[in-house]
């Protein structure tokens, strides 16, 4: 009898042959670029990102808003390209040389439509993800970007069922209600966080605020990634995009936060919930 319930107790507690564990933790760097209005430039830079972090041991990397063209930037318009196409192809390469996923904003153009992504890569460069911002703040650029449909983005991968929103998105209760009905393991959300100059570094609080928020909301640990520099065009020409990134556990609690004002790169280990993938 005794045999017979320890036989059981190891059959219990085994995997079955058609489920995996997902992995307990997930390195990830952090890439707080600095966003200029030179397009080829923010690519080269995204592409020698994406390498470093890989000989640095990072098994995913995370870019802010709209990496190639900067959030607020009207030549994007004739600029950008589709998704899948030649600027994704290029990151998407990146990811596969060095054998990571990337997470990244980028623009993405649909027909006469300009939209603000975020896309998720695997480390193979296959597309796994996209969400279409959905808070666009269309005063700030003319033509503004096209919305989203409104349809939550959380897709499975090695690390989980990983979550997508970008920036401003996170202001919308519902939107973050939505996406934590899906029940994510992982959030990923680039950052465009701009205010005049006066208003940082104070003005990083609020990101922290609006990052955590959303990690406590989903129950899920939450990368948020921003840039540095200013922006180029529109309204808001000149304002200060000031960094400030920060990655937090499932409870809010700051893992590790960025440089203020300063492009910067760091690695970090985040923590997952135990899950069997079927």
């Amino acid at each position: 009898m005794i045999r017979a319930a320890a036989v059981l107790a190891v059959l219990c507690s085994c995997v079955m042959p058609d489920q995996e564990a997902l992995p307990n933790m997930v390195t990830v760097a952090l890439c707080q670029m600095e966003v200029g209005p030179d397009a080829e430039a923010n690519l080269k830079a995204i592409e020698r990102s994406i390498a470093e972090a890989g000989d640095s041991g990072a098994q995913l990397v995370v870019f802010p808003e709209a990496c190639v063209f900067g959030w607020v930037n009207s030549a994007a318009h004739d600029a950008a390209a589709t998704i899948p196409g030649p600027i994704f192809d290029r990151i998407a390469a990146a990811a596969r040389r060095a054998e990571v996923h990337v997470a990244i904003g980028m623009a993405e153009r649909d027909g006469p439509a300009l939209h603000n992504v975020a896309v998720l890569i695997d480390d193979r460069g296959q597309l796994l993800a996209k969400h279409r911002k959905l808070n666009i703040l269309s005063e700030l650029m003319d033509p503004p970007y096209a919305p989203g449909d409104g349809e939550p983005v959380v897709v499975e991968t090695r690390f989980g069922r990983v979550g997508l929103l970008i920036c401003a998105d996170t202001f919308q209760e519902e939107t973050v209600a939505r996406v934590a009905a899906e029940q994510p393991d992982l959030m990923i959300v680039p950052y465009g966080w701009a205010a005049p100059a006066e208003q940082w570094p104070q003005h990083g609080k609020s990101l922290h605020a609006w990052i955590q928020n959303t990690a406590r909301v989903c129950q899920a640990p939450t990368i948020g990634v921003d840039s540095t520099g200013q922006l180029h065009d529109g309204p808001w020409k000149g304002f200060v995009v000031g960094g400030q990134s920060m990655a937090c556990d499932a409870s809010g609690a700051a893992l590790i936060q960025l440089a203020d004002r300063s492009p910067e790169m760091k690695l970090v280990d985040i923590p997952l919930r135990p899950r069997i993938q079927s």
